[in-house]
């Protein structure tokens, strides 16, 4: 083989090399990006309301809830909370500029009642779901 094929296969080995690095790269961004929040899980429940978005995933018995801020920006009070019926429920509250979140507890085959806030007008009380 002649150093001209040589060099050819060897670009060719390089681009395909650096193709799945990008490919790679860019399935774990989507990914991620998928799960809001580091949640596990499926999303199964999407709760939107005038300053924010509560997304519920489920998944191996647990539920998951983050509170994301429709137009990121200033810091001000956000909360999420997730509650297994017969329990107390998990609380994140505080002063966030765009997430608030995650908080999972076990439901197992239990209702699971949610809430997510944005400042002090927007939110969303899901009621009992999941059942």
């Amino acid at each position: 083989m002649d150093s001209g094929g040589i060099r050819r296969r060897l670009a060719l080995g390089a681009a395909l090399l650096a193709a799945s690095g990008a490919l790679a790269l860019v399935t774990a961004g989507t990914a991620e990006a998928g799960t809001a929040g580091g949640c596990a899980g499926q999303e199964v429940r999407t709760l939107p309301f005038s300053s924010g978005v509560t997304h519920v995933y489920k998944g191996d018995g647990y539920v998951c809830a983050v509170t994301v801020a429709r137009h990121p920006g200033p810091v001000r009070t956000m909360s999420v909370s997730v509650q297994a019926r017969g329990n107390r429920p998990v609380v994140d509250k505080g002063r966030y500029r765009q997430l608030a979140g995650p908080v999972t507890v076990h439901a197992g085959h239990r209702c699971v009642w949610v809430k997510g806030a944005v400042g002090p007008r927007g939110s969303v009380d899901s009621g009992w779901i999941l059942c």
